[in-house]
């Protein structure tokens, strides 16, 4: 006989791949540092982990615009992963536009592996094409959660991260100096392309 535990996945361990995605200042590590404490509220063994790079708030620690934080532990590459964070129930990673290709691959290893994991990066650059990894972690979630900033020009929600300070290189670290969240409409005049 099935329990309703049984049923729902609660009483089994099953692996799965959740992302959440979003423009820059939308809650994106708010929403992975959520989810992350209520694991660990239930008594799960919890890993995080976000790109060596990213040192923006702390060296260490995954922390929101809003200042809440969670230990984490910075890696080079998406292999590192892999071997780091195989012991545990729910593997959070954060930023991982910033990871190669090679993220995907952990992703439903660490899956296959019954773990529960987390994913929350930026799916647009500033130019408003997907970025890096983030198409291909989209396509082989079991879950997306598309969150959104305001656009701080006209109110609406945001669509993509508009760079404000010059230079065109793909990956540049940033805040509130350098990226702003426009809706479509602002974006395209913000960028002439009206």
């Amino acid at each position: 006989m099935i329990s309703h535990n049984d049923y729902n996945g609660e009483m089994m361990r099953r692996g799965r791949v959740e992302v959440i995605c979003g423009s820059m200042f939308s809650g994106k590590t708010e929403e992975l540092i959520r989810r992350m404490k209520r694991a660990k509220f239930a008594k799960q063994k919890v890993e995080i982990f976000k790109p060596a790079i990213d040192t923006r708030y702390s060296e260490e620690d995954v922390v929101s615009h809003e200042g809440n934080a969670i230990q984490s532990t910075p890696v080079e590459n998406a292999a590192s992963i892999l071997l780091l964070g195989s012991d545990c129930d729910v593997l959070g990673i954060d930023e991982a536009q910033f990871f190669d290709e090679q993220i995907v691959f952990v992703c439903n290893e660490l899956a296959a592996r019954g773990i529960r994991v987390i994913v929350a990066g930026l799916d647009l650059d500033f130019k408003g094409h997907p970025f890096g990894p983030m198409p291909a972690l989209l396509a082989i979630a079991d879950e997306v959660t598309k969150v959104h900033a305001i656009c701080v020009r006209c109110g609406a929600l945001a669509y993509v991260s508009h760079r404000i300070v010059a230079g065109d290189k793909q990956v540049m670290l940033g805040e509130t100096h350098e990226y702003e969240p426009l809706c479509r409409e602002c974006y395209a005049k913000a960028t002439n392309n009206i």
